[in-house]
């Protein structure tokens, strides 16, 4: 049985103007993307709004594969977010990915490489990350070429679950993860889709003018 998976679309969008969850990439919003990529490889998929929850719900396509859920308060950040989704999951529900809306440019194989690898894990392995080394970047970067980067969707197992659901209001997924370093798992992927981070017009620019270059 594959694990399930918990798309985070409710944030406020702020800085982007507009919801992230409605941008669109290849023809698709980005929460109808990642809709399709999870729900062809994971049951059940859920997908947690919050801010401008109406909106999306209106504007996407593929909500009737998916479990639409909401956050009742948004404000309380991603954790809390995370939080919903995993309760709307149930309790049986122990393996599941979790991935921000703003990251849709992940690739089919890279979802395909985390479940394969999470499929064969060992006892003790508990996260499983992808990660890939930059060929290239901005020279408005801080981070040389060639440098290892970690990035989204992360696939959690066993006991992560209820760390997850105990996280209190001002606690970090990020730290709860780092804190398991020998329990984590870094799957290797040629993807930069999996550091998408898309929180200002300029970077969607970025990403849209990437995907419709032939030389990419």
């Amino acid at each position: 049985m594959n694990p399930a998976a918990v798309i985070l679309a409710a944030g406020a969008s702020t800085r982007m103007g507009s919801p992230k969850a409605l941008l669109l990439l290849d023809g698709e919003t980005f929460l109808d993307r990642l809709i399709g990529l999870f729900g062809a490889r994971c049951r059940p998929v859920v997908a947690v709004l919050g801010y401008h929850a109406e909106a999306i719900e209106a504007g996407i396509r593929r909500g009737g594969e998916a479990l639409v859920v909401r956050n009742p308060d948004p404000a309380r950040g991603q954790a809390s977010s995370l939080q919903t989704g995993i309760a709307a999951l149930g309790e049986s529900v122990q393996d599941f990915f979790f991935c921000p809306v703003d990251a849709p440019a992940v690739a089919p194989a890279t979802i395909d490489a985390l479940i394969d690898r999470w499929a064969g894990r060992k006892p003790g392995e508990w996260i499983f990350r992808p990660r890939t080394r930059l060929a290239g970047v901005d020279a408005s970067s801080p981070e040389p070429a060639g440098q290892w980067r970690r990035g989204h969707p992360v696939l959690v197992s066993g006991p992560v679950r209820g760390q997850l659901m105990a996280l209190g209001r001002d606690a970090s997924i990020r730290d709860l993860l780092r804190a398991h370093p020998d329990r984590t798992v870094m799957v290797d992927v040629d993807d930069a889709g999996i550091l998408g981070d898309i929180d200002h017009p300029e970077q969607y620019r970025i990403l849209t003018s990437q995907r419709a270059d032939p030389r990419r």
